[in-house]
């Protein structure tokens, strides 16, 4: 995700995932780090072989006590538990994704000795890009990048898949049939979640409409509430978001009305008006990885997981949500994780009326990475 990223550098990222990522989504590419300077390759401190694994995570904010970063914060803990003394981690909060004061963090790990890396937001890349070409032994997983390298691999989630679900619960809820969704920068992964969100919504209730407040920022928690409000007012009885905070939970909360968390569990901020939480799941796949540094297995690889790899899942069910509603939900979960069910099946029209995908057919990782539209049912325009 393109977090806490200045406007000017999210248009920038942007512009390159619509021209890049579907790209490096579909095949391991190490060619960006022939385009780097070749500085004289540094080496970490060597460890005695008997000693722990040393893994470090790099995370753009404080652990909150839900949101993204605490996902990430959870899935190490989990790791260290799963592999026990074999493996020791540590955590650098709040790391600016700024090249100056990235690389300078990620050196630092590489030469205390950190032989496995994570880093947690696409801001990332390019730092971890340059720092791995200078520590050729140290491994560096670049969570929700694009670029891979010999010791850089690449993970995302298709989180998309969990808003279609979500989707389904706001329909079978909604009494107005107007749903309220905040928004952060209009990237593909966030139209993704919007239109998955449109298509199982309007799955079991054709004439529900999404009306979308965009805020060309990730975490601006007053903006969030007041944006929630806004919907709310507009006659929005079920909200979602993708932001970072849990402002639009707590909108949602003091008004009476519901709303879908995500990234995490946040009933802690709205436990009356939880529908659900789309959540992201790390931890396996991240254990995973440090599994495979002890074996002396780990390779470089791009894996783009979701519900059938347990990367993302719905649940959390507020109180309420009728039990007819959940068993439906979690069915339908099913269906997706056996393949039988697809967010982005035909036919698909956007909101103009024209035919994005006749039926009979699904959209291709290719079209979902490069999604630049709003699908129909889905009210407003993209910001320029």
């Amino acid at each position: 995700m393109y977090k806490n990223l200045p406007a000017a550098r999210a248009r920038a990222a942007i512009s390159l995932s619509v021209r890049a990522c579907a790209a490096a989504c579909l095949v391991l590419a190490a060619a960006s780090q022939s385009a780097l300077a070749q500085p004289a390759l540094a080496q970490p401190a060597s460890a005695p072989e008997s000693a722990p694994l040393q893994a470090a995570w790099v995370y753009m904010s404080v652990v909150p006590p839900a949101g993204w970063t605490r996902q990430h914060d959870q899935a190490r803990l989990q790791a260290e538990r799963a592999l026990g003394g074999r493996v020791q981690t540590s955590a650098v909060p709040d790391v600016p994704e700024n090249a100056a004061d990235a690389e300078r963090v990620l050196r630092d790990l590489a030469r205390q000795g950190k032989r496995v890396i994570f880093t947690t937001s696409f801001g990332y890349m390019q730092p971890v890009m340059k720092v791995a070409a200078e520590f050729p032994g140290v491994k560096f997983e670049c969570l929700t990048c694009l670029h891979t390298a010999p010791n850089v691999a690449v993970a995302n989630a298709r989180f998309y898949e969990g808003r279609y679900l979500a989707g389904i619960a706001a329909g079978r809820m909604s009494e107005s049939g107007q749903i309220g969704y905040v928004a952060g920068f209009p990237i593909p992964e966030v139209l993704q979640g919007i239109n998955a969100f449109a298509q199982g919504l309007r799955s079991v209730a054709p004439k529900a409409r999404v009306k979308v407040v965009w805020l060309n920022e990730w975490f601006n928690p007053p903006r969030e509430r007041d944006a929630a409000m806004t919907l709310i007012n507009q006659g929005a009885d079920v909200l979602a978001f993708h932001t970072g905070s849990t402002a639009v939970m707590a909108a949602a909360q003091e008004r009476g009305k519901l709303a879908v968390a995500y990234h995490s569990d946040m009933r802690m901020a709205a436990p009356d008006a939880q529908l659900l939480a789309v959540t992201h799941q790390w931890g396996d796949y991240e254990t995973r990885r440090l599994q495979a540094a002890l074996d002396g297995t780990w390779q470089s690889q791009r894996l783009w997981g979701g519900v059938k790899d347990g990367m993302v899942s719905v649940g959390h069910f507020g109180p309420r949500v009728p039990e007819a509603v959940q068993k439906q939900v979690l069915a339908r979960q099913a269906d997706m994780a056996a393949g039988r069910l697809h967010p982005f099946a035909g036919p698909l029209r956007d909101n103009t009326g024209r035919e994005v995908l006749p039926a009979g057919q699904t959209l291709t990782d290719q079209q979902i990475m490069e999604m630049n539209w709003l699908a129909e049912g889905v009210q407003g325009t993209l910001p320029h």
